[in-house]
């Protein structure tokens, strides 16, 4: 199964949605999407920034069709009249990207008071979800993209102590946060085949793609530690991106497929299928953290 975006036939008529698009991979995900034509809702906390990051891909592509709209996925209320402006503005989307996200950040909390990584990462993502579904379902091949990360292989979905109020460890709270993001993508495939729902949901990850704002929390050492072994493990946020933009525009794809790169232990190389740990398919726990979700986030759906 290979994939050459530029082989991508122009997907003019098509809406996607790609949150944190202003900068690393969301912004190279905007961007290569608009260079096919497809209008780019790009969702971000800050306007200011997003503004810039279009007058950037204008200046490539003249052409590009490109929309802020405000999202704050810390912020319940934020992601609720994120999407009442959205439905009111459009009654499609072909493409949900849940790209944003945080990583090892200090100890905080989201505006309604959950850990900061599963706040924004997991949680955030399966409200908004959630609330764009119904748009998505008369959309014909809609689809959405959740974006997990190698760490997945290395989290423990916590229910005993969930946002980590008992004890926080930032690196086990962003791979517990990454490791949901990946079960509820698989979560939600299934459920969305017993519906004979139109929309797919897939994952990608993006191998090591340290040029992106997440590694703006790491400590001194392992900003040293990243600048020695980075030309050996990682790639640009170019190639960083083409897994998402594959689960995105490649045809076939089946839903419940996880994508990312096919090189060196999938730090980078060409997009393909990527290994989904045995953890991930842990349909019980799938379910519980589903249920767990419903009940924060205020929604039920499928």
């Amino acid at each position: 199964m290979s994939f050459n975006i530029d082989n991508i036939p122009n997907q003019e008529g098509k809406i996607a949605i790609v949150t944190g698009a202003n900068i690393g991979l969301g912004f190279e995900t905007a961007k290569a999407l608009a260079k096919k034509k497809v209008k780019v809702i790009m969702a971000c906390r800050s306007i200011e920034k997003s503004n810039k990051a279009i007058d950037k891909i204008i200046k490539d592509i003249p052409n590009a069709k490109l929309e802020t709209m405000h999202l704050d996925l810390s912020s319940q209320a934020s992601i609720r009249q994120f999407t009442k402006t959205f439905k009111a503005e459009y009654t499609s989307l072909d493409l949900l990207i849940n790209n944003a996200g945080v990583m090892l950040t200090p100890y905080d909390k989201t505006e309604d008071g959950f850990e900061l990584q599963i706040g924004v990462n997991h949680l955030g993502h399966f409200l908004l979800t959630g609330l764009l579904l119904e748009t998505m379902d008369t959309t014909k091949g809609a689809r959405i993209i959740s974006l997990s990360s190698m760490a997945h292989r290395m989290g423990t979905i916590n229910f005993e102590d969930l946002q980590s109020e008992k004890s926080y460890n930032r690196l086990q709270a962003y791979n517990q946060s990454k490791l949901a993001c990946l079960m509820f993508a698989l979560e939600l495939d299934r459920r969305l085949k017993e519906k004979d729902s139109n929309t797919i949901s897939l994952a990608a990850h993006p191998g090591a793609s340290p040029e992106t704002n997440l590694v703006r929390h790491m400590t001194k050492v392992e900003s040293f530690l990243l600048a020695i072994f980075k030309p050996l493990i990682s790639h640009s946020n170019e190639n960083g991106a083409l897994p998402t933009l594959m689960a995105a525009l490649h045809y076939p794809v089946k839903g419940g497929e996880y994508f990312g790169p096919t090189g060196f232990s999938e730090t980078k190389g060409k997009p393909g299928k990527a290994k989904i740990a045995k953890r991930a398919m842990n349909k019980d726990v799938a379910k519980r953290l589903w249920d767990v979700s419903e009940n924060l986030m205020g929604i039920s759906y499928l």
